[in-house]
């Protein structure tokens, strides 16, 4: 592959796999193929773009270029085309006064806008022509059926790359949509790469097809895993933690996993398929319960939850010393927790959906010394943080999708991190939640075997699944 010379505008020195990034991306460029660059977490995909980005002004003169980001992501770029690259003249199109028209955008070398106001603004931004589209955290488009890929699909450019750590989610279809954007033609039509190679490796796991697949996508997708290259990386620990139940959290728990078991038991496949928003409810008030049944809101007491009483011992006894991020998928925990926290004194940072500032909290963790915990919604802060101060990481409940966890676990585990990385997940035994592990590990080779990624979960439960969910071992 020819090599590329580091622009010389790029305010940062770029690793070796990163500078191979840059030319693969040159390379693709050459013959205008597009691609996706799926690197892990936290090895510097932002880079790479910006560098390439510079790199195209170089070898073309001015251009526009568009990046398309979820809304969370917007303040990360500009912050780092600020630090790397300060002479690329950015337009945020964002917010409620932006310009309804693409007349401006022309003396721009970079459009930063979110996915929502791609959809609301895309009558307009499709009559321009970008140089190169860029989508970032790509498998925000992987239902092809979404409105967000169809506004994506609309878009015209010379070229396009998509971003994602997790190009695959949740099965094979995944790629679809997003190779799709990037290399149109590449996969056939919807219905023929759901029939050739989707079914077989997903519902059958035929791993010819999986090979097939996997040569014919080999030359435009780049994925680079920590594993492999960064060396300097230090080591990552993952453990679990397993709670014990008090008497009460525990009768609480058993009265509606029953409740649970008997609906699913009275219905057939139909009915529960009718009613799976039914199931999906019982299912997430029993992981509810294993994190506190005040979270039900049925009037039940505080004091009955195990998690809340040993993740309290283990923020005392390692803050001193440690800086601390503490994950749940549920806004209802991260408040109990604040506010024993507020109890014991001890400072913390907070960050949800809601939260605005996100800059600024990410700021404070990392460089206030006083700051010791940062309670976060997987939700919210799964993507584009940069927390390197924190060394060790609770996930509370665990997601049934493994690759949303290692998102939040790679906010701390990622370049700039000096510490070995502990990541601790918390498990309430004989639950619900020792099988979403168990889930977990079963599914986990599908995503490997395709693209070495990391992870995929289950496409809907049958009857038996159900039962088998639910029955403690």
């Amino acid at each position: 592959m020819p090599q590329t010379s580091v622009p010389s505008d790029l305010k940062a020195e770029l690793r070796d796999y990163q500078h191979e990034g840059l030319n693969w991306l040159n390379f693709l460029d050459s013959f205008n193929f597009g691609g996706c660059l799926a690197d892990d977490m936290g090895l510097g995909k932002t880079l790479q773009i910006i560098a390439f980005i510079l790199s195209q002004r170089e070898k073309r003169g001015h251009t526009t270029n568009l990046v398309v980001v979820p809304t969370s992501l917007l303040f990360n770029w500009q912050d780092e085309i600020r630090k790397f690259a300060p002479s690329i003249k950015v337009l945020q199109h964002h917010g409620s006064d932006r310009s309804k028209t693409t007349a401006h955008m022309v003396d721009y070398d970079v459009v930063i806008t979110s996915y929502g106001i791609l959809l609301s603004d895309i009558q307009f931004l499709k009559t321009f022509y970008f140089n190169y589209i860029f989508l970032d955290e790509s498998q925000t488009i992987k239902n092809p059926d979404s409105e967000r890929y169809k506004a994506a699909r609309l878009l015209q450019s010379r070229n396009r790359i998509v971003l994602t750590g997790t190009p695959i989610e949740n099965n094979t279809f995944d790629l679809y949509s997003q190779l799709s954007f990037a290399c149109p033609g590449l996969l056939g039509s919807k219905s023929y790469f759901k029939d050739i190679y989707a079914i077989p490796i997903d519902k059958f796991e035929y791993s010819k097809r999986a090979g097939e697949l996997q040569q014919k996508i080999k030359p435009f997708i780049l994925r680079r895993t920590k594993k492999q290259v960064a060396k300097e990386l230090p080591e990552k620990t993952e453990t679990v933690i397993y709670c014990e139940m008090n008497a009460e959290q525990r009768r609480i728990y058993d009265a509606y996993e029953k409740e649970l078991r008997e609906f699913i038991a009275a219905n057939d496949e139909d009915e529960l398929n009718k009613n799976s928003m039914h199931v999906l409810t019982g299912l997430t008030r029993l992981r509810q319960i294993c994190n506190s049944p005040v979270l039900l809101k049925e009037g039940y007491s505080g004091e009955h939850s195990v998690k809340i009483e040993i993740l309290m011992e283990q923020i005392t006894g390692k803050s001193q010393d440690h800086k601390i991020l503490v994950f749940s998928q549920f806004v209802g925990m991260l408040d109990l927790l604040k506010s024993e926290l507020e109890k014991r004194e001890i400072p913390f940072e907070y960050l949800t959906g809601q939260t605005r500032d996100r800059g600024e909290k990410v700021n404070n963790f990392q460089n206030n010394e006083n700051i010791r915990v940062f309670l976060i919604s997987l939700k919210a802060g799964g993507i584009g943080l940069n927390l390197t101060q924190a060394d060790y990481i609770y996930l509370i409940d665990p997601w049934w999708n493994p690759a949303v966890e290692n998102q939040a676990i790679d906010r701390s585990y990622r370049i700039g991190q000096t510490k070995n990385v502990i990541a601790v997940r918390m498990i309430c035994s004989n639950t619900v939640e020792e099988k979403i592990l168990t889930l977990q590990k079963r599914k986990k080779h599908l995503a490997q075997q395709l693209l070495k990624a990391d992870g995929s979960n289950f496409q809907g439960f049958s009857k038996q699944e159900l039962m088998n969910i639910l029955d403690s071992e």
